[in-house]
């Protein structure tokens, strides 16, 4: 399992979001050399994990348990195919593109080591936006995306390090449930009949999502 590139995005200001300022850094691309990763802070506030990566929507990005976005490039190359187009390392705005790490399917709180320091968290899927769907430029992508529940995942910063392109990734923690990236997705996506399942993984689970499973099984209670 390999680290394929570093990704980080720079600030430009697109007709397509409705960040303030009309501003995204969706758009990124490989960085040269060694790149550092560490906590961002709490979202609303911290950005992104990734050193000279820029988070413009901070209500919806950014923080703590998404500092960092993971996709593998054997989904792109998926995708590739379904559209018949390239896309290149970086094209869903992710910070790392791997090989050989089915993203999508690692558990929540599943940890793995990037190079000699850095440790990563699983917590969450991306849900698409219109940001995303701007910046493909793919009609219906929202829903294509959706569909195919092979989101990448989000990941929280547990040791920070230095990473760069080229660097093993190994996965030196798995939790004995079996709640996915894409499960998780679907949950809070098109299937919200798997939210209860999710509190199996609880304590990993992104805050969000915790809420809204939390808020689901309590509605469902007898006599609510």
């Amino acid at each position: 399992m390999e680290l394929l590139t570093v990704n980080a995005g720079r600030p430009e200001a697109v007709d397509y979001t409705d960040a303030a300022g009309g501003v995204t850094g969706i758009d990124k691309q490989p960085v040269d050399g060694p790149v550092r990763v560490t906590d961002p802070g709490p979202k609303g506030t911290g950005g992104s994990g990734v050193a000279g990566d820029a988070v413009c929507d901070l209500r919806h990005h950014g923080g703590s348990d998404q500092a960092v976005y993971a996709v593998a490039r054997e989904d792109l190359d998926a995708w590739e195919r379904s559209l018949g187009r390239p896309l290149a390392n970086g094209a869903f705005g992710e910070n790392l593109t791997t090989a050989g790490l089915d993203v999508s399917g690692a558990r929540i709180g599943e940890r793995w080591r990037i190079g000699a320091d850095l440790v990563l968290e699983v917590t969450s899927g991306r849900i698409p936006c219109r940001t995303f769907a701007g910046h493909l430029g793919e009609k219906r992508w929202v829903k294509r995306f959706t569909e195919a529940a092979a989101p990448g995942a989000y990941l929280r910063v547990i040791e920070p390090g230095e990473i760069r392109a080229g660097d093993p990734v190994e996965i030196v923690h798995r939790p004995d449930h079996d709640i996915t990236v894409r499960m998780q997705f679907l949950a809070v996506t098109v299937r919200r009949d798997l939210l209860p399942e999710l509190l199996t993984a609880r304590d990993a689970l992104h805050p969000e999502t915790l809420r809204t499973a939390l808020k689901y099984v309590a509605a469902q209670a007898p006599g609510e």
